[in-house]
């Protein structure tokens, strides 16, 4: 009896800590469609909760029809192969879900929460069923049912404890999101063939087949792209999964997440790219005089630092990117060179800004792309301290990516740059999903005329771009909230975006 109380208490704690293992591996799952947002935790955990909740009502009613430990064990076989196959399933279902976000203007909200729903919400109900179950099956006297729940519900809060710290410290940096789950599968599975009566040898087919996953290869390279383009790398790193893709005329382009969002560009001996990281270089030059050191927050593969390294030389760059991936494959494969005045950062934007005691004559923010938008780099308490380390006469330049004819997120960071920089604040659209915002120190500064004067001393390629954003500049728009780190509700604000394109 002992033996099969400890077995049950086993099965409990496994169940345990495979759900709340389950929901750090599916955030994860998620991030790279939907971003890492407080709107996606959300969504995930209201689907772990409901399933659950709904597990644990209709758990009583299957124990106290059939209160055999066959019944559990089935009903955890039937989960654990469910959960295995949720990594699986998610290879060709968040791509259509993204494409809802892009091509119909679904929000994220309602992306995130299909996506979670549909992976989870089955596995997760039938785990919800194992606690009210067991309890079932561990009472044998009325006068010992509180002492039981409580034991297993306490057993099963420390295997959700357990199951939470190794998958987010342990088994998604070392083996991986898709051998998470697997292998908490695998674990519940082991756990509940030996409270089978019969079919043991039948039902040891469900951990054999989930070891054999474990053991296979993950994936290959997937060779081409939906345009042509052939994948030359590719990695699911810490933050995302990222690829890198070349077309036939040599070009390379970093793309994140599926190409939701590309972050770098390379032509081999060009250094202008024609899209928005010149105007993120030309802007930089808007301050009193070419900058002399530069920050560029979110530097990914290193573009806009490659062209200072041909356009400017002379001129530190801190180039910060907090993915130590896409910095280095922006070594291997973007020309990201090392050079004396270029300083590379594995770091959070803000955090590394905080630390810092060196000022510079620009500060570049290019950390944005819809709708993965810190919300701690869009409030009054960070552009105050982007000011504090800017030099006299320096600029900040805000890469704020949107939906197209979109101003909702425009507003909103054009309100709060006001809190620190004034009226010293413009804009320049560079494309339909991208516009550049800019604030000077010096509040009678005028840097159109800056850029203009600027470009008679640069070369010809770079003097034109100059021109160009000189003539683009025009006042910051008016009519946004103010964020803060206390109220910064930038999820909403693109998905409602999103909505209004719609």
């Amino acid at each position: 009896m002992k033996l099969r109380a400890r077995a049950l208490e086993l099965l409990v704690f496994t169940v345990g800590a495979g759900t709340l293992g389950s929901e750090m591996a599916a955030a994860r799952l998620l991030a790279p469609w939907f971003g890492d947002s407080t709107i996606v935790w959300a969504n995930t955990i209201a689907t772990v909760l409901v399933a659950l909740a709904i597990g644990y009502s209709v758990g009583g009613r299957i124990a106290d029809r059939n209160p055999h430990p066959s019944g559990l064990a089935k009903i955890v076989l039937a989960a654990a192969a469910l959960l295995a196959a949720v990594p699986f399933v998610a290879d060709p279902f968040l791509p259509l879900a993204v494409r809802a976000v892009d091509q119909l203007s679904i929000a994220t909200f309602a992306g995130s929460l299909v996506g979670v729903g549909v992976l989870l919400a089955i596995p997760l109900f039938l785990l919800g069923i194992v606690s009210p179950y067991a309890v079932r099956l561990s009472v044998e006297a009325v006068e010992d049912a509180g002492h039981a729940a409580g034991r297993l519900y306490a057993i099963s809060t420390v295997g959700s404890l357990v199951g939470t710290f190794a998958a987010s410290l342990f088994l998604i940096p070392v083996v991986g999101t898709r051998r998470t789950f697997l292998i908490f599968a695998l674990l519940m599975a082991i756990c509940a063939i030996p409270h089978l009566v019969k079919r043991r040898l039948p039902a040891a087919a469900v951990p054999a087949v989930i070891l054999a996953l474990i053991v296979l290869p993950t994936g290959s390279i997937k060779t081409l792209t939906s345009n042509g383009g052939k994948v030359i790398w590719e990695k699911e790193t810490e933050y995302q999964y990222a690829r890198v893709v070349e077309y036939d005329d040599g070009s390379r382009y970093l793309e994140l997440n599926e190409g939701h969002a590309v972050h770098s560009v390379y032509n081999e001996g060009e250094w202008l790219t024609g899209a928005y990281w010149d105007e993120m270089l030309s802007l930089s030059y808007a301050g009193a005089e070419a900058p002399k050191s530069v920050a560029i927050l979110g530097s990914a593969a290193g573009t806009t630092a490659r062209q200072f390294g041909h356009f400017a030389p002379e001129t530190r760059v801190d180039a910060v990117e907090i993915d130590e991936d896409v910095t280095e494959v922006g070594q291997k494969l973007f020309d990201l060179k090392d050079q004396p005045n270029l300083h590379l950062h594995t770091a959070d934007a803000r955090p590394w800004l905080q630390k810092q005691t060196r000022k510079y004559d620009a500060i570049m923010v290019d950390a944005y792309h819809q709708p993965y938008i810190p919300f701690y780099l869009t409030t009054k308490e960070f552009f105050a301290l982007a000011k504090d380390h800017l030099n006299p006469g320096g600029v900040l330049v805000v890469n704020s990516a949107h939906p197209e004819g979109s101003t909702a997120l425009e507003k909103v960071l054009t309100a709060t740059l006001r809190t620190s920089f004034g009226d010293a604040v413009w804009r320049s659209d560079s494309g339909p999903t991208n516009t550049h915002l800019i604030a000077t120190v010096d509040p009678e500064a005028d840097p159109a005329a800056s850029l203009t004067a600027t470009a008679e001393e640069q070369p010809a390629d770079l003097a034109g771009t100059l021109t160009d954003s000189a003539a683009r500049l025009e006042p910051g728009v008016r009519g946004g909230t103010v964020y803060t780190d206390d109220v910064a509700p930038v999820e909403w604000l693109t998905d409602l975006s999103l909505l209004e394109v719609a």
